[in-house]
């Protein structure tokens, strides 16, 4: 199956981006800033390394002020996923230099040496990324569908099995597929 960096970080074509730096001026996350300093202050490594880079903005609104597409972006693919965007924080990155380089690239933490990180982040409108992306969530949403399929065939198994021992089986499979699509369910599975 491979493991986490040979599946996706691996295989990201870097040479896709377009240092724009709009990724760095404009971020946020699934958590409210107040959670994450709580994180941080319980020692969770992400959201301390996190906090170390990038700083919050003051509101939504001066987020916009720095980059009102990417933001009204993201506030719309996240409300059209059902999250709540009332507590949402945007965030900027303390080390982004006007020409859009890294004042610390060598020394940068590893949530910025996997930018993106996921199929699923959201990018700034004509991210170099974006097409490989799609591509990406294309990907997991055949992988979720047919993972699908695989319950109902499973389902039908059951039916026919009476064997205890073949029916701990297929609910252990059944189980480990459920796992894989709940992964997916915040973007959207249950719809896929």
């Amino acid at each position: 199956m491979g493991t986490y960096e040979e599946n996706f970080l691996e295989k990201r074509p870097q040479s896709l981006c377009k240092m724009c730096g709009r990724c760095c001026r404009v971020v946020t996350t699934p958590k409210p800033y107040e959670e994450l300093q709580q994180l941080a202050g319980l020692g969770d490594k992400a959201a301390t390394d996190f906090l170390k880079i990038f700083e919050p903005y003051p509101s939504i609104e001066a987020a916009k002020a720095q980059d009102k597409e990417l933001v009204e972006n993201i506030l719309t693919e996240l409300e059209g996923n059902g999250t709540d965007t009332s507590n949402m924080t945007f965030y900027h990155c303390k080390y982004i230099l006007d020409n859009n380089m890294c004042s610390i690239y060598e020394e940068r933490p590893t949530l910025c040496k996997h930018c993106p990180s996921t199929a699923w982040v959201i990018v700034p409108p004509g991210c170099g990324f974006e097409s490989w992306l799609y591509v990406m969530r294309e990907r997991d949403k055949k992988r979720i569908r047919k993972s699908k399929e695989d319950l109902l065939e499973l389902k039908l198994l059951k039916t026919k099995t009476k064997d205890p021992n073949d029916l701990k089986k297929i609910e252990a499979v059944e189980n480990k597929i459920h796992s894989t699509i709940d992964r997916f369910r915040k973007y959207g599975a249950d719809n896929w």
